[in-house]
This record gives structure tokens, C-alpha cells and sequence, in this order.
């Protein structure tokens, strides 16, 4: 059996993505509105796990890593298809629906 393993360089590559979509997602829910909450949430959530998933990586702790930048672009791929973050239509950072 061949197992996948998470090396470095496969955890980079997520790091990487992740970065670009947290780049490119910028938040156009309008204030005072509830989904302008929501969307800084959905921010602060991505920030904080891509920054956990960072640490991970730098103490060569790569499953957590993976699983970190893993939920930090999942926060990310949520606000974009709720419609609260502008990713410019891009659907290869993103999962977007139509």
C-alpha cells in the first residue's frame, strides 16, 4: 500500500495558496450589518488558523500544519461562496458555485 505523506514542501505549497486567497479576499459586506460580522469572523478565523498552520510548519509539525492551513482556507472558500468577501471571481483559489 502507498501512503501519502505530507512533506515539507507539499505543506509549503498549501501555505502558499492559502496566502494568495487571504490576499485576494476582501471582505464587501457593508457596516453596520450583520454579515459584515460575520465576514470578520469568517476572517479572523482564517487568519488565526493560517498563522497556527505557520507555527506548526516552523516546528516541523506537518499534520497539524496541513490540518490548520487546511481550515483556514476552508473559513476563506465559506465567506467567499456566502458572498460576504469579493475574491474577484477566482476559481482556482476559491470554490465558488454558480
Amino acid at each position: 500500500m502507498v501512503q501519502d505523506v505530507i512533506t515539507k514542501e507539499k505543506i509549503e505549497k498549501y501555505l502558499d495558496i492559502t496566502k494568495r486567497a487571504m490576499a485576494k479576499a476582501k471582505i464587501i459586506a457593508p457596516e453596520p450589518s450583520y454579515a459584515k460580522k460575520i465576514a470578520d469572523d469568517f476572517m479572523k478565523m482564517a487568519k488565526s488558523y493560517y498563522s497556527d498552520a505557520v507555527h506548526f510548519h516552523e516546528k516541523g509539525d506537518y499534520i497539524n500544519a496541513f490540518a490548520s492551513v487546511n481550515y483556514a482556507h476552508g473559513w476563506l472558500d465559506a465567506g467567499a461562496r456566502l458572498g460576504i468577501f469579493d475574491v474577484d471571481k477566482d476559481t482556482k483559489l476559491f470554490t465558488l458555485s454558480e
